[in-house]
């Protein structure tokens, strides 16, 4: 049965309120996966496979972390094409984010706005989920980890949170991506500062190489940087990666600012920008990246893919690998296979 139409589908979930179409997406996704009934939205996924940390990823595209934030659906998003999928935020314990309503569309810009806040299930929900899912890694996909903390967890203890999260994720991923970049966890992007990040990327290291040991394996550790950084800010970011022998960076995170939606229902909501707005700043912060780490070092491109285009000019700008989310909701999963395609010739 081939693929059922994005533009079918769109027009329900786009008279729901956001938050609500998500959660009625993501649990069909996660009722109907590894049934007949996943061929719905099932697509071969597009041969392009590139080493990159010592993983072979089938193909440059993945999801985004954010969509699955409890890694409920690491199957049913599979189907669709990615050759990685990053699951989380995950946080220690369960927190249930920030109050409703927090998620709001702008069409008009092919954009979203969101303060969800990390709201997820906690670590051992997460692992359970992840532990559950088998056709997408057993084809050859690879799983990213995505952890954070908790928002009741003070600033100066953050390390805590992350090194739990850490410890629980290290045996079931194939990397692990360490956000310190959302806009809506209090304080969190301090943690981007040259000390504080320092610090924590120092521990994480520590901790990791220990696990490394303990479980036979070494997992490559990313972390994820927003766009709202200058050159200054994104070369001692560079100098810290480097520093502490992460494998990668994330490039980037949604955006604070609102130039690109300014007079648009809801530009002024508070939260994190993502979709078209944020391409080009994304993709500065990538240049800067590639420019600071030189022509080895990996790098995963978000924000702002709306098309095939978009994820060229990605590539072109220095990312290796190309996340999308918000494209995903807008343009629906052909998008999956155009943009790997478009990535076979670049």
């Amino acid at each position: 049965m081939p693929l059922v139409p994005y533009a079918l589908t769109r027009p329900f979930l786009f008279g729901l309120d956001p938050e609500r179409a998500h959660e009625l997406a993501m649990h069909s996704l996660a009722r109907l996966q590894n049934t007949p009934a996943m061929c719905l939205w099932s697509q071969p996924r597009v041969a392009d496979a590139v080493t990159l940390a010592g993983l072979r990823f089938p193909n440059r595209i993945g999801l985004a972390a954010g969509l699955d934030k409890n890694g409920e659906c690491i199957d049913g998003l599979g189907a669709m094409g990615f050759g990685h999928i990053e699951v989380g935020t995950v946080t220690p314990l369960a927190q249930p984010g920030n109050a409703r309503p927090r998620m709001f569309r702008i069409p008009a810009r092919q954009a979203l706005i969101n303060r969800m806040g990390f709201n997820n299930q906690g670590l051992q929900a997460f692992l359970a989920n992840v532990q559950r899912a088998r056709s997408f890694r057993a084809a050859g996909g690879i799983l990213g980890l995505n952890i954070g903390k908790n928002a009741a967890t003070p600033i100066e203890r953050a390390v805590d949170d992350y090194l739990l999260c850490l410890d629980g994720v290290y045996p079931h991923a194939d990397y692990v991506t360490v956000n310190i970049s959302s806009p809506n966890t209090k304080n969190l992007r301090a943690l981007q500062s040259d000390e504080a990040l320092d610090a924590l990327l120092a521990a994480l290291q520590a901790r990791r190489q220990a696990l490394a040991l303990q479980h036979g394996k070494a997992v490559p550790m990313f972390v994820k940087i927003a766009p709202d950084l200058d050159e200054a800010q994104v070369g001692v970011i560079a100098a810290t990666l480097q520093k502490n022998g992460i494998d990668g960076v994330v490039a980037t995170n949604t955006t604070i600012a609102r130039d690109a939606v300014k007079g648009q229902p809801h530009a002024d909501e508070a939260g994190g920008l993502s979709g078209a707005p944020v391409r080009e700043a994304s993709n500065r912060v990538v240049r800067l990246l590639r420019a600071a780490l030189g022509p080895a070092y990996p790098i995963i491109g978000v924000g702002g893919v709306m098309s095939a285009d978009d994820a060229r000019a990605k590539r072109e700008a220095g990312a290796d690998l190309v996340q999308i989310y918000t494209g995903l909701i807008y343009r629906g999963p052909r998008l999956v296979a155009e943009a790997a395609r478009a990535l076979q010739r670049v």
